[in-house]
């Protein structure tokens, strides 16, 4: 099989040994050796309250490598000014979200995007088909951020994740940012549940792929979101069931959470999902036409509030 088969829609859905794709932008970012390390009390991720209600939020969900679309938005955003105050993130988004916080702009990130070798990212327990522990992801993460907490990344951060004892959402903005986007992104099957604390956690997408509803909650008055998985109308024929219930999972959690949403971008990436760069460029290009498409929407919803976009 080759390196640069499509592989299906969504996290756990990579073709034979090469699940390890929905590392996914396992970051963005060029590898490093990983060396275990403690992490001390302080650093651990948690919650504390704003201080300030943000203004925008822009939320970014789950989709494994279909998140390479989230560089898109960040591009037509980024070209009309819209800043957000708060950024927002399940998953493969909250990896982008961590860097984007950080100060990677749009741009930067596509650089990175499509200089990614997922080769980089593979661990010899996915190769016989076990779960990946995620520490790559966490290192990198915390090499790309210089090792800032979320609450020193410049732009204020959240990453979800599942808990693991009651499946409840579970929402980090202080403390190490490798570390809670791994937890961010341990889809199950794929990732082993991550410790943090006495407590493990699994991908945020198992409680909520766009959290809108999390965003609103931190008191933003406008709320983007944006929605990478793909339109149930375009199942094809005869995928495995298992597929079809986690879309219809997905499904329902994301409706349940769009009308919190300001405006809510979901571009038509198609089904199948892939890593290779073609693959990538061309999601980039779909989220960045849809996002600009979105603009009107977008500038209505700032007037409402008074918000003016930056100067270009």
């Amino acid at each position: 099989m080759r390196a640069n088969s499509p592989s299906p829609l969504g996290e756990g859905r990579g073709e034979g040994r090469f699940r390890f794709a929905a590392i996914l932008l396992s970051l963005l970012v060029s590898a490093c050796n990983w060396s275990e390390r403690s992490i001390a009390p302080e650093r651990m991720p948690r919650f504390e309250p704003l201080k300030t209600a943000p203004g925008v939020a822009l939320v970014l969900g789950s989709g494994g490598p279909r998140g390479f679309a989230h560089i898109g938005v960040l591009k037509a955003l980024d070209e009309a000014g819209v800043r957000p105050d708060l950024i927002v993130g399940s998953s493969v988004g909250a990896m982008v979200g961590a860097l984007y916080a950080a100060g990677y702009d749009s741009h930067k990130l596509e650089d990175m995007a499509y200089g990614l070798n997922l080769f980089e990212f593979l661990e010899a327990s996915m190769m016989w088909g076990g779960a990946a522990s995620g520490r790559a992801v966490q290192a990198y993460i915390d090499k790309a951020v210089d090792g800032r907490p979320m609450e020193r990344l410049g732009t204020p951060f959240a990453a979800v994740a599942t808990r693991l004892s009651d499946r409840k959402l579970v929402v980090f903005n202080h403390g190490d940012t490798g570390l809670a986007a791994r937890a961010s992104g341990a889809s199950p099957g794929q990732f082993k549940p991550v410790r943090i604390g006495n407590e493990l956690y699994v991908d945020g997408d198992e409680a909520s792929p766009v959290p809108i509803h999390v965003a609103r909650e931190l008191g933003a008055k406008v709320v983007i979101a944006v929605d990478v998985s793909a339109y149930l109308d375009q199942t094809p024929p005869n995928v495995p069931q298992e597929w079809i219930d986690k879309d219809e999972r997905r499904r329902r959690q994301i409706d349940a959470e769009a009308p919190q949403a300001s405006v809510l971008i979901h571009p038509d990436l198609g089904y199948y999902a892939g890593h290779d760069e073609s693959y990538r460029r061309r999601v980039i290009e779909i989220a960045e036409q849809a996002t600009r498409e979105a603009m009107p929407r977008i500038a209505a919803a700032l007037a409402s509030q008074g918000i003016v976009p930056a100067a270009r």
